[in-house]
């Protein structure tokens, strides 16, 4: 376009040298009169549109060089202009408040088609998120986060309060029952007698050796050992029915102290409270613990890719289902909508009101930091052809307005006004 416009200038120039060089007569006058018009406003529209960008012939030429210049300044006002125009917040809330975000969502998301989109689109950067975690930066966050949580747990304070539970309405007493009544059903077995008796007589024999001999010509060593097995077991399960049938029997008075007495120990002993602290320590040290607290997440992380990978995905049909309610909602409830767009438009001022200033500066700033010469080269490449056209249009118009003067001096030459030319 460039080429064009010097082609132009340079055909005026030469028609300006013809028309000089013919006489300058007749059709030759109104031919000087327009090329040397066009050439002027050519001329002069060039400097004009160059003046603006640069220093014509990067000549010293005041008021030229207009636009770098003029950078901070024209840097500010643009800033202002954006901050005005386009980050005004009441103009903003009222946009916001005539466009009720609130009803246009809750339209949308009616849809279960849209609902879905977003489910799905919401799966998928799911998936692709849990390919960008550190695996094992996270089994060693969650395994701190268990190990500090446990070091933060008075265990012997934890355990004096479930036994202080569990002696409120004689539930200590129910537990106790429990355990005794497996202990009777242990001690009727054919199995304990028999291993009870077998130890009687292995005793008896490594103890009293000739005893035991001489007893056996009365009696088997064995059959006096089962019997007295037999006898055991049944003296210690009538206890034990006892114990069961009598609410004061002393057994369970010294429990009852027994577990009363390790409660407020657990309390106030420290050296109980440091054995608890101590087992607690070696069960977090524990390296199957270590690798229990670590496969949980192998095991959370397996399940959620299984789930985001399928079509048919549980969370995201849940997540379509409660998008879905929500725009239902959204339509039916106006309440809902009032206090969605309530938050929206309080959300939106403070944005606006926090960016507001600082866009404006960084718009400046930006503008205040480019290279003169990289500036003008952005203006100049945005304006583009338009800048050409300018010089076209000059040297039209100037041609133009020659024709129109040398018309006016004709006619008044002819009116005798002027002397003949």
């Amino acid at each position: 376009m460039k080429s064009l416009a010097m082609a132009s200038l340079a055909a005026t120039l030469a028609g300006v040298a013809v028309s000089y060089a013919m006489g300058g007569h007749g059709v030759w006058a109104w031919i000087r009169a327009f090329c040397e018009a066009a050439t002027i406003g050519a001329l002069a529209d060039w400097f004009a549109v160059v003046a603006l960008f640069r220093r014509p012939l990067g000549l010293p030429i005041p008021h030229t060089a207009i636009i770098p210049a003029n950078k901070a300044r024209i840097a500010d006002n643009l800033a202002v202009f954006v901050r005005d125009h386009f980050l005004d917040p009441v103009s903003l809330l009222e946009r916001l408040r005539v466009f009720d975000p609130a009803a246009r969502l809750g339209q949308w998301l009616s849809d279960p088609r849209q609902a879905r989109v977003v489910a799905d689109t919401a799966r998928t950067w799911a998936l692709h998120a849990m390919e960008l975690l550190d695996e094992q930066a996270v089994r060693d966050g969650i395994h701190g986060f268990v190990v500090r949580r446990l070091r933060e747990w008075n265990a012997a304070q934890t355990a004096g309060e479930l036994f202080d539970l569990l002696a409120r309405d004689g539930r200590h007493h129910a537990l106790l029952d429990e355990a005794l009544n497996r202990l009777a059903a242990y001690l009727q077995g054919e199995q304990v007698k028999e291993r009870a008796s077998a130890l009687m007589v292995k005793y008896a024999r490594k103890e009293w050796p000739r005893m035991a001999k001489a007893l056996n010509l009365v009696k088997p060593v064995d059959d006096i050992a089962d019997t007295l097995a037999d006898r055991l077991a049944r003296a210690l399960l009538d206890e034990l029915h006892d114990v069961l049938a009598q609410p004061d029997h002393p057994l369970r008075r010294d429990y009852e102290a027994w577990l009363g007495g390790y409660v407020a120990r657990l309390r106030d002993d420290p050296d109980l409270q440091r054995q608890v602290e101590q087992i607690k320590e070696r069960v977090i040290a524990h390296e199957q613990v270590r690798e229990y607290v670590q496969g949980i997440w192998e095991e959370v992380r397996s399940a959620l890719r299984r789930d985001l990978s399928s079509g048919d995905s549980a969370l995201g049909r849940h997540l379509a289902q409660t998008l879905t309610a929500l725009g239902r909602n959204l339509g039916a409830e106006p309440a809902l909508r009032d206090a969605i767009n309530q938050h929206v438009l309080a959300g939106a001022e403070r944005l606006a009101a926090g960016l507001r200033q600082g866009i404006t500066d960084h718009i400046a700033q930006t503008v205040r930091n480019w290279d003169e010469r990289q500036f003008v080269d952005e203006l100049e490449l945005s304006i583009g052809r338009d800048l050409q056209y300018i010089r076209f249009n000059g040297m039209l118009v100037g041609g133009l307005i020659g024709l129109v003067l040398h018309a006016c001096v004709r006619l008044a030459q002819s009116g005798g006004l002027f002397g003949t030319a």
